[in-house]
């Protein structure tokens, strides 16, 4: 059962933090449960302090979203090498993605899954992106070298508060290093277009 939006948040937000923690929530649930933990993961690396149950606080509602809102996201999108809810694949790699000045709204995550007969399946959830107009797409580009290398997959989008999610698939052996940016593409243009989502980290 996918928790009450509103419920969550209360009344005490402003219209711009309900609007992105709204963004937030829709990509929490197109990602589905974060996996189970592997064995690997269950015990704190050498070197790592455990972490220590804090005595609960008198802490607001909104505090506490807040913080459960960025512990779902480090666990969906950040983890390598974990059970994916799409296809029951293995992910190979997952990218957290925000959006060029060109979409500042935008964000999302982009998982790889490990290959099948040299095909990458992959997965892009996403928002915030703006609508396209007649003749334009969007495209997933493999980043290679710093430069767009190539293809992996067009998409449209018609609603931008709306949380889309689209499979698409990488047909090439990749390599350490690689990469992906999501470009906008209009009609007439040089192809790739401009960068519109690129990896958060960068």
């Amino acid at each position: 059962m996918t928790p009450n939006f509103d419920e969550m948040v209360g009344s005490e937000l402003t219209a711009e933090e309900r609007e992105r923690l709204l963004r937030v929530h829709e990509l929490l649930v197109l990602a589905g449960p974060p996996p189970e933990l592997t064995p690997q993961l269950e015990q704190a690396p050498e070197g790592v302090e455990k972490i220590h149950v804090l005595r609960r606080k008198n802490v607001g509602r909104r505090a506490v979203f807040l913080i459960a809102a960025a512990l779902l996201i480090a666990i969906v999108f950040v983890g390598g090498f974990s059970v994916g809810h799409s296809g029951g694949g293995k992910v190979a790699l997952a990218l957290s993605m925000k959006g060029t000045s060109e979409a500042p709204r935008a964000q999302g995550a982009l998982s790889v899954f490990l290959p099948t007969q040299g095909n990458w399946p992959m997965r892009l959830s996403v928002t915030g992106l703006p609508p396209n107009r007649q003749g334009s797409y969007y495209d997933v580009y493999l980043v290679r070298g710093g430069k767009p290398w190539g293809s992996c997959g067009t998409f449209k989008v018609s609603n931008s508060s709306q949380a889309l999610s689209v499979p698409l698939t990488a047909p090439y052996a990749l390599r350490s290093g690689d990469s992906w940016v999501v470009t906008l593409e209009r009609p007439g243009q040089k192809d790739p277009g401009q960068t519109v989502l690129r990896p958060a980290r960068l």
